[in-house]
Protein backbone atom coordinates (compact mmCIF):
# COMPACT_ATOMS: atom_id res chain seq x y z
CA UNK A 1 0.00 0.00 0.00
CA UNK A 2 2.79 2.77 0.40
CA UNK A 3 4.42 1.47 -2.87
CA UNK A 4 1.24 2.35 -4.08
CA UNK A 5 0.70 5.40 -2.09
CA UNK A 6 4.00 6.73 -3.67
CA UNK A 7 2.97 6.20 -6.50
CA UNK A 8 -0.09 8.38 -6.38
CA UNK A 9 1.76 10.99 -4.77
CA UNK A 10 4.40 11.30 -7.51
CA UNK A 11 1.32 11.47 -10.23
CA UNK A 12 -0.29 14.19 -8.40
CA UNK A 13 2.95 16.27 -8.36
CA UNK A 14 3.48 16.02 -12.01
CA UNK A 15 0.00 16.84 -12.50
CA UNK A 16 -0.53 19.52 -10.28
CA UNK A 17 3.06 21.46 -10.12
CA UNK A 18 2.14 23.07 -13.06
CA UNK A 19 -0.47 21.40 -16.51
CA UNK A 20 -3.63 21.87 -13.91
CA UNK A 21 -2.28 25.42 -12.34
CA UNK A 22 -2.56 26.84 -16.37
CA UNK A 23 -5.47 24.62 -17.97
CA UNK A 24 -8.12 25.70 -15.20
CA UNK A 25 -6.57 29.22 -14.51
CA UNK A 26 -6.60 29.86 -18.18
CA UNK A 27 -10.12 28.55 -18.80
CA UNK A 28 -10.94 31.15 -15.94
CA UNK A 29 -9.47 33.53 -17.82
CA UNK A 30 -10.91 32.69 -21.05
CA UNK A 31 -14.64 32.29 -20.28
CA UNK A 32 -14.43 35.00 -18.06
CA UNK A 33 -13.09 37.21 -21.43
CA UNK A 34 -15.57 35.64 -23.81
CA UNK A 35 -18.87 36.10 -21.50
CA UNK A 36 -17.71 39.82 -21.07
CA UNK A 37 -17.44 39.81 -17.47
CA UNK A 38 -20.31 37.59 -16.87
CA UNK A 39 -19.95 37.78 -12.87
CA UNK A 40 -21.06 41.14 -13.08
CA UNK A 41 -24.93 38.96 -14.16
CA UNK A 42 -24.71 37.69 -9.97
CA UNK A 43 -27.19 40.16 -9.29
CA UNK A 44 -29.57 38.32 -11.60
CA UNK A 45 -28.48 34.80 -10.74
CA UNK A 46 -29.40 35.43 -7.51
CA UNK A 47 -32.70 36.81 -8.00
CA UNK A 48 -33.48 33.49 -10.94
CA UNK A 49 -32.65 31.33 -7.91
CA UNK A 50 -34.76 32.86 -5.15
CA UNK A 51 -37.42 32.49 -7.89
CA UNK A 52 -40.72 30.08 -7.56
CA UNK A 53 -40.34 29.21 -10.86
CA UNK A 54 -40.07 25.88 -11.57
CA UNK A 55 -41.49 24.74 -7.84
CA UNK A 56 -44.16 23.02 -9.17
CA UNK A 57 -42.90 20.81 -11.82
CA UNK A 58 -41.85 17.69 -11.66
CA UNK A 59 -38.12 16.87 -10.58
CA UNK A 60 -35.94 19.44 -8.57
CA UNK A 61 -36.31 23.44 -9.21
CA UNK A 62 -33.39 25.60 -9.79
CA UNK A 63 -33.34 26.13 -6.10
CA UNK A 64 -32.89 22.80 -5.01
CA UNK A 65 -30.33 22.26 -7.54
CA UNK A 66 -28.18 25.03 -6.21
CA UNK A 67 -28.56 24.07 -2.95
CA UNK A 68 -27.49 20.40 -3.57
CA UNK A 69 -24.71 21.99 -5.40
CA UNK A 70 -23.57 23.85 -2.39
CA UNK A 71 -23.89 20.57 0.01
CA UNK A 72 -20.93 19.27 -1.75
CA UNK A 73 -19.22 22.51 -2.39
CA UNK A 74 -18.87 24.23 1.09
CA UNK A 75 -17.58 22.16 3.30
CA UNK A 76 -14.94 22.15 5.99
CA UNK A 77 -12.33 23.67 3.80
CA UNK A 78 -14.77 27.34 3.99
CA UNK A 79 -13.37 26.89 7.59
CA UNK A 80 -10.16 25.28 8.13
CA UNK A 81 -8.76 26.32 4.11
CA UNK A 82 -8.87 29.95 4.77
CA UNK A 83 -7.48 29.19 8.43
CA UNK A 84 -4.51 27.42 6.55
CA UNK A 85 -4.45 30.10 3.66
CA UNK A 86 -3.60 32.67 5.98
CA UNK A 87 -0.88 30.32 8.37
CA UNK A 88 0.64 29.44 5.08
CA UNK A 89 0.61 32.60 2.96
CA UNK A 90 -0.39 35.29 5.57
CA UNK A 91 -3.12 37.92 5.14
CA UNK A 92 -2.81 38.27 1.28
CA UNK A 93 -3.73 34.83 0.59
CA UNK A 94 -7.38 35.77 1.69
CA UNK A 95 -7.03 38.11 -1.72
CA UNK A 96 -5.91 35.59 -3.89
CA UNK A 97 -8.88 33.22 -2.73
CA UNK A 98 -11.18 35.76 -3.37
CA UNK A 99 -10.02 36.12 -6.83
CA UNK A 100 -9.73 32.48 -7.87
CA UNK A 101 -13.16 32.16 -6.76
CA UNK A 102 -14.41 35.42 -8.77
CA UNK A 103 -12.70 34.03 -12.07
CA UNK A 104 -14.29 30.62 -11.71
CA UNK A 105 -17.60 31.86 -12.05
CA UNK A 106 -17.36 32.03 -15.38
CA UNK A 107 -16.10 28.21 -16.10
CA UNK A 108 -18.87 27.38 -13.41
CA UNK A 109 -21.62 29.51 -16.06
CA UNK A 110 -20.11 27.78 -19.18
CA UNK A 111 -19.87 24.02 -17.94
CA UNK A 112 -23.50 24.15 -16.72
CA UNK A 113 -24.46 25.91 -19.76
CA UNK A 114 -23.41 22.92 -21.89
CA UNK A 115 -24.94 20.78 -19.22
CA UNK A 116 -28.02 22.10 -19.26
CA UNK A 117 -28.59 22.76 -22.94
CA UNK A 118 -27.81 19.64 -23.99
CA UNK A 119 -29.83 17.60 -21.37
CA UNK A 120 -32.31 15.02 -22.63
CA UNK A 121 -35.22 13.32 -21.55
CA UNK A 122 -35.60 9.24 -21.59
CA UNK A 123 -37.86 7.29 -22.67
CA UNK A 124 -39.62 7.44 -19.21
CA UNK A 125 -39.33 10.84 -18.72
CA UNK A 126 -36.62 11.00 -16.62
CA UNK A 127 -34.07 13.78 -17.48
CA UNK A 128 -30.92 12.89 -18.19
CA UNK A 129 -27.68 15.17 -18.22
CA UNK A 130 -24.40 16.30 -17.00
CA UNK A 131 -20.52 16.14 -18.75
CA UNK A 132 -20.71 12.71 -19.44
CA UNK A 133 -23.85 13.08 -21.71
CA UNK A 134 -22.12 16.12 -23.24
CA UNK A 135 -19.07 14.48 -24.27
CA UNK A 136 -20.91 11.22 -25.71
CA UNK A 137 -23.90 12.77 -27.50
CA UNK A 138 -22.12 16.55 -28.42
CA UNK A 139 -17.94 15.11 -29.27
CA UNK A 140 -19.23 11.54 -30.21
CA UNK A 141 -16.21 10.56 -27.58
CA UNK A 142 -17.62 7.86 -25.37
CA UNK A 143 -14.52 7.06 -23.89
CA UNK A 144 -13.96 10.25 -22.22
CA UNK A 145 -17.31 10.40 -20.65
CA UNK A 146 -16.69 6.93 -19.28
CA UNK A 147 -12.81 8.59 -17.77
CA UNK A 148 -14.67 11.18 -16.25
CA UNK A 149 -17.63 9.47 -14.82
CA UNK A 150 -15.38 6.59 -13.71
CA UNK A 151 -12.94 8.94 -11.94
CA UNK A 152 -16.64 10.83 -10.91
CA UNK A 153 -17.48 7.55 -8.75
CA UNK A 154 -13.50 7.78 -7.27
CA UNK A 155 -13.68 10.91 -6.33
CA UNK A 156 -17.32 10.85 -4.75
CA UNK A 157 -16.20 7.70 -3.05
CA UNK A 158 -13.09 9.27 -1.50
CA UNK A 159 -13.00 12.84 -1.07
CA UNK A 160 -16.99 13.23 -0.98
CA UNK A 161 -17.83 10.27 1.27
CA UNK A 162 -14.36 8.95 3.47
CA UNK A 163 -12.90 12.54 4.02
CA UNK A 164 -15.89 13.44 5.05
CA UNK A 165 -16.44 11.56 7.26
CA UNK A 166 -12.77 11.57 8.81
CA UNK A 167 -13.62 15.38 9.23
CA UNK A 168 -17.48 14.89 10.76
CA UNK A 169 -15.87 12.48 13.07
CA UNK A 170 -12.63 14.34 14.34
CA UNK A 171 -15.18 17.12 15.21
CA UNK A 172 -17.72 15.35 17.25
CA UNK A 173 -15.00 12.50 18.89
CA UNK A 174 -12.98 16.21 19.74
CA UNK A 175 -16.02 17.31 22.11
CA UNK A 176 -17.31 14.11 23.14
CA UNK A 177 -16.57 11.40 24.63
CA UNK A 178 -17.69 8.80 21.70
CA UNK A 179 -16.79 6.28 19.69
CA UNK A 180 -15.43 6.90 15.93
CA UNK A 181 -17.08 3.69 15.07
CA UNK A 182 -20.22 5.02 16.76
CA UNK A 183 -20.11 8.03 15.03
CA UNK A 184 -19.78 6.07 11.42
CA UNK A 185 -22.38 4.08 11.64
CA UNK A 186 -24.78 6.44 12.50
CA UNK A 187 -23.22 8.91 9.69
CA UNK A 188 -23.44 6.07 7.65
CA UNK A 189 -27.09 5.37 7.96
CA UNK A 190 -28.66 8.76 8.71
CA UNK A 191 -27.02 9.61 4.86
CA UNK A 192 -28.07 6.07 4.24
CA UNK A 193 -31.77 7.29 4.46
CA UNK A 194 -31.81 9.82 2.52
CA UNK A 195 -29.77 8.50 -0.54
CA UNK A 196 -32.26 5.84 -0.58
CA UNK A 197 -35.02 8.01 -1.39
CA UNK A 198 -32.96 9.45 -5.01
CA UNK A 199 -32.48 12.61 -6.05
CA UNK A 200 -35.78 14.55 -5.22
CA UNK A 201 -35.26 13.46 -1.45
CA UNK A 202 -31.33 14.35 -1.58
CA UNK A 203 -32.04 17.75 -2.90
CA UNK A 204 -35.08 18.23 -0.70
CA UNK A 205 -32.14 17.54 2.43
CA UNK A 206 -30.12 19.70 1.05
CA UNK A 207 -32.72 22.60 0.86
CA UNK A 208 -32.99 22.30 4.64
CA UNK A 209 -29.54 21.53 5.65
CA UNK A 210 -27.73 24.32 3.41
CA UNK A 211 -29.37 27.55 5.22
CA UNK A 212 -29.25 26.11 8.73
CA UNK A 213 -25.63 25.55 8.42
CA UNK A 214 -24.97 28.75 6.69
CA UNK A 215 -26.94 31.12 8.80
CA UNK A 216 -24.99 29.32 12.21
CA UNK A 217 -21.73 29.96 10.96
CA UNK A 218 -21.98 33.15 9.42
CA UNK A 219 -24.13 34.24 12.21
CA UNK A 220 -20.95 33.79 13.87
CA UNK A 221 -17.94 35.34 11.44
CA UNK A 222 -20.17 38.25 11.32
CA UNK A 223 -20.49 39.06 14.85
CA UNK A 224 -16.66 38.59 15.17
CA UNK A 225 -16.22 41.19 12.74
CA UNK A 226 -18.75 43.51 13.83
CA UNK A 227 -17.24 43.20 17.47
CA UNK A 228 -14.10 43.65 16.07
CA UNK A 229 -15.21 46.46 13.50
CA UNK A 230 -12.27 48.92 14.99
CA UNK A 231 -9.74 46.30 13.70
CA UNK A 232 -11.77 45.88 10.22
CA UNK A 233 -9.75 48.47 8.00
CA UNK A 234 -6.15 47.52 9.72
CA UNK A 235 -6.98 43.94 8.33
CA UNK A 236 -8.29 45.13 5.13
CA UNK A 237 -5.01 47.00 4.44
CA UNK A 238 -2.82 43.71 5.66
CA UNK A 239 -4.75 42.06 2.92
CA UNK A 240 -4.32 44.46 0.28
CA UNK A 241 -1.31 45.53 1.45
CA UNK A 242 0.74 41.76 1.21
CA UNK A 243 -1.49 40.22 -1.73
CA UNK A 244 1.36 40.84 -4.07
CA UNK A 245 3.94 39.29 -2.29
CA UNK A 246 4.85 35.77 -3.30
CA UNK A 247 4.21 34.16 0.01
CA UNK A 248 0.92 35.64 -0.14
CA UNK A 249 0.24 34.21 -3.63
CA UNK A 250 1.73 30.69 -2.74
CA UNK A 251 -0.70 30.76 0.32
CA UNK A 252 -3.54 31.56 -1.75
CA UNK A 253 -2.90 29.11 -4.40
CA UNK A 254 -2.51 26.67 -1.22
CA UNK A 255 -5.56 27.33 1.13
CA UNK A 256 -8.62 27.91 -0.78
CA UNK A 257 -10.22 24.39 -0.80
CA UNK A 258 -12.95 25.20 0.19
CA UNK A 259 -15.01 22.26 -2.13
CA UNK A 260 -13.93 19.34 -0.72
CA UNK A 261 -12.08 19.18 3.02
CA UNK A 262 -8.64 20.27 4.07
CA UNK A 263 -5.77 19.80 1.15
CA UNK A 264 -2.97 21.79 0.76
CA UNK A 265 -1.05 22.27 -2.23
CA UNK A 266 -1.94 23.32 -5.89
CA UNK A 267 -4.46 20.20 -6.25
CA UNK A 268 -6.61 22.60 -4.00
CA UNK A 269 -5.70 25.79 -5.04
CA UNK A 270 -8.22 26.88 -8.60
CA UNK A 271 -10.52 24.10 -7.38
CA UNK A 272 -12.72 26.39 -5.44
CA UNK A 273 -16.32 25.56 -5.39
CA UNK A 274 -14.87 22.96 -7.93
CA UNK A 275 -15.40 25.13 -11.00
CA UNK A 276 -14.13 23.29 -14.17
CA UNK A 277 -14.18 20.06 -12.21
CA UNK A 278 -17.52 18.76 -13.78
CA UNK A 279 -19.44 18.19 -11.08
CA UNK A 280 -22.00 21.17 -10.45
CA UNK A 281 -23.48 20.95 -13.86
CA UNK A 282 -24.42 17.42 -12.76
CA UNK A 283 -27.18 19.04 -10.73
CA UNK A 284 -27.64 21.90 -13.21
CA UNK A 285 -28.71 19.30 -15.88
CA UNK A 286 -31.11 17.75 -13.51
CA UNK A 287 -33.03 21.34 -12.98
CA UNK A 288 -36.45 22.10 -14.19
CA UNK A 289 -35.50 25.37 -15.25
CA UNK A 290 -36.05 25.62 -19.13
CA UNK A 291 -33.49 28.50 -20.26
CA UNK A 292 -29.62 27.38 -20.18
CA UNK A 293 -28.90 30.58 -19.43
CA UNK A 294 -30.43 31.00 -16.34
CA UNK A 295 -29.89 27.71 -14.96
CA UNK A 296 -26.11 28.66 -16.03
CA UNK A 297 -26.55 32.34 -13.87
CA UNK A 298 -28.04 30.40 -11.60
CA UNK A 299 -25.36 27.74 -10.63
CA UNK A 300 -22.65 29.96 -10.93
CA UNK A 301 -24.13 31.84 -8.34
CA UNK A 302 -22.96 28.83 -6.08
CA UNK A 303 -19.05 29.99 -6.19
CA UNK A 304 -20.55 33.55 -5.19
CA UNK A 305 -21.77 32.06 -1.80
CA UNK A 306 -18.82 29.49 -1.40
CA UNK A 307 -16.17 31.92 -1.94
CA UNK A 308 -16.73 35.38 -2.23
CA UNK A 309 -19.27 35.35 1.00
CA UNK A 310 -18.05 31.96 3.22
CA UNK A 311 -14.48 32.70 2.52
CA UNK A 312 -14.20 36.28 2.79
CA UNK A 313 -16.34 36.62 6.22
CA UNK A 314 -13.89 33.56 7.54
CA UNK A 315 -11.15 35.60 6.42
CA UNK A 316 -12.00 38.79 7.78
CA UNK A 317 -13.09 37.37 11.23
CA UNK A 318 -9.88 35.24 11.57
CA UNK A 319 -7.40 38.85 10.37
CA UNK A 320 -9.31 41.27 12.83
CA UNK A 321 -8.99 39.09 15.44
CA UNK A 322 -5.36 38.36 14.42
CA UNK A 323 -4.56 42.23 14.21
CA UNK A 324 -6.35 43.01 17.82
CA UNK A 325 -4.50 39.96 19.43
CA UNK A 326 -1.75 39.10 17.68
CA UNK A 327 -0.10 37.31 20.90
CA UNK A 328 -3.06 34.53 20.84
CA UNK A 329 -1.92 33.65 17.33
CA UNK A 330 1.71 32.71 17.47
CA UNK A 331 2.63 29.55 16.72
CA UNK A 332 -0.70 27.80 16.30
CA UNK A 333 -1.26 25.53 13.80
CA UNK A 334 -2.59 26.14 11.02
CA UNK A 335 -6.13 25.10 11.44
CA UNK A 336 -6.13 26.42 14.53
CA UNK A 337 -6.77 29.95 13.42
CA UNK A 338 -10.50 29.70 13.26
CA UNK A 339 -11.23 28.15 16.15
CA UNK A 340 -9.21 30.54 18.40
CA UNK A 341 -11.35 33.47 16.69
CA UNK A 342 -14.03 31.59 17.63
CA UNK A 343 -13.15 32.07 21.08
CA UNK A 344 -14.32 35.15 20.97
CA UNK A 345 -17.66 34.71 21.13
CA UNK A 346 -19.69 35.01 24.08
CA UNK A 347 -20.05 31.93 25.05
CA UNK A 348 -19.23 27.85 23.83
CA UNK A 349 -17.18 29.63 20.57
CA UNK A 350 -15.72 26.03 20.30
CA UNK A 351 -18.45 23.70 20.44
CA UNK A 352 -20.47 26.11 17.74
CA UNK A 353 -17.46 25.95 15.42
CA UNK A 354 -17.45 22.28 16.18
CA UNK A 355 -21.01 21.89 15.40
CA UNK A 356 -20.98 23.78 12.04
CA UNK A 357 -18.13 21.28 11.04
CA UNK A 358 -20.17 18.57 11.18
CA UNK A 359 -23.12 19.87 9.44
CA UNK A 360 -20.85 21.25 7.09
CA UNK A 361 -19.78 17.69 6.54
CA UNK A 362 -22.23 15.70 6.23
CA UNK A 363 -23.77 18.55 3.51
CA UNK A 364 -20.68 17.59 1.36
CA UNK A 365 -21.53 13.84 2.34
CA UNK A 366 -25.30 14.22 0.93
CA UNK A 367 -24.26 16.54 -1.87
CA UNK A 368 -20.92 14.22 -3.26
CA UNK A 369 -23.62 10.93 -3.22
CA UNK A 370 -25.75 13.38 -5.86
CA UNK A 371 -23.18 13.11 -7.96
CA UNK A 372 -21.87 10.06 -7.47
CA UNK A 373 -24.83 8.34 -8.36
CA UNK A 374 -25.14 10.47 -11.54
CA UNK A 375 -22.38 9.12 -12.86
CA UNK A 376 -22.93 5.43 -11.66
CA UNK A 377 -25.75 5.41 -12.97
CA UNK A 378 -24.24 6.84 -16.61
CA UNK A 379 -21.45 3.43 -16.11
CA UNK A 380 -23.73 1.02 -14.95
CA UNK A 381 -27.35 1.54 -15.24
CA UNK A 382 -29.88 2.10 -12.47
CA UNK A 383 -28.98 -1.31 -11.07
CA UNK A 384 -25.12 -0.10 -10.58
CA UNK A 385 -26.72 3.68 -8.99
CA UNK A 386 -28.08 1.14 -6.36
CA UNK A 387 -25.14 -0.17 -5.54
CA UNK A 388 -23.32 3.02 -5.69
CA UNK A 389 -25.21 4.01 -2.68
CA UNK A 390 -24.23 1.04 -0.53
CA UNK A 391 -20.81 0.91 -1.46
CA UNK A 392 -20.96 5.06 -0.28
CA UNK A 393 -22.57 4.45 3.12
CA UNK A 394 -19.57 1.93 3.96
CA UNK A 395 -17.54 4.14 2.77
CA UNK A 396 -18.45 6.54 4.92
CA UNK A 397 -18.08 4.29 7.88
CA UNK A 398 -14.14 3.28 6.82
CA UNK A 399 -13.66 7.04 6.39
CA UNK A 400 -14.84 7.87 10.19
CA UNK A 401 -12.40 5.02 11.28
CA UNK A 402 -9.27 4.69 8.98
CA UNK A 403 -6.26 6.41 8.32
CA UNK A 404 -6.90 8.52 5.04
CA UNK A 405 -3.50 9.14 3.73
CA UNK A 406 -3.72 7.12 0.57
CA UNK A 407 -7.49 8.20 0.21
CA UNK A 408 -6.46 12.12 0.51
CA UNK A 409 -4.05 11.58 -2.36
CA UNK A 410 -6.14 9.48 -4.30
CA UNK A 411 -8.89 12.21 -4.06
CA UNK A 412 -6.59 14.34 -5.27
CA UNK A 413 -5.70 12.24 -8.27
CA UNK A 414 -9.48 11.36 -8.92
CA UNK A 415 -10.51 15.60 -9.36
CA UNK A 416 -7.56 16.19 -11.77
CA UNK A 417 -8.82 12.89 -13.55
CA UNK A 418 -12.24 14.60 -13.61
CA UNK A 419 -11.08 18.11 -14.49
CA UNK A 420 -9.37 16.89 -17.77
CA UNK A 421 -11.69 15.47 -19.84
CA UNK A 422 -14.50 18.25 -18.41
CA UNK A 423 -11.81 20.98 -19.37
CA UNK A 424 -11.59 19.45 -22.86
CA UNK A 425 -15.05 19.20 -23.47
CA UNK A 426 -15.40 23.15 -22.59
CA UNK A 427 -12.68 23.65 -25.18
CA UNK A 428 -13.97 21.88 -27.81
CA UNK A 429 -17.76 23.33 -27.27
CA UNK A 430 -16.49 27.02 -26.28
CA UNK A 431 -18.25 28.53 -29.03
CA UNK A 432 -21.37 26.88 -28.33
CA UNK A 433 -21.76 28.97 -24.97
CA UNK A 434 -23.30 32.02 -24.77
CA UNK A 435 -25.30 34.71 -22.51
Amino acid sequence: MERLNGIVEKINDLLWNFPMLALLLGTHLYFTVRLKGIQRKVPLGIRLSFSKKGMEKEGISPYEALSTALAATIGTGNIIGISAAIAVGGPGAVFWCWLSGLLGMATCYAECFLSARYRFLRTDGTVCGGPMYVMERMLHKKGLAVLFSFFAVVAALTVGSSVQAHSLTAAVTSQLPVSPHLVGIGAAVLAGSILVGGAKKTAKACTCLVPVMSVIYLGGCLYLIVRNAAWLPAAMKAILGSAFSSRSFIGGIAGTAVITGIRTGMAKGLFTNEAGMGSMPMTAAMSNEDSPVCQGLISMTGIFWDTLVMCAVTGLAILCDMVKEPALYEGAAQDALCFIAFLGLPFAGKQLLSLCLVLFSFATIIGWSFYGERAAEYLWGKRGAGLFQIGYMVFVYLGAVLSLDFVWNLSDLANACMAIPNLVCLWMLRKKVSV
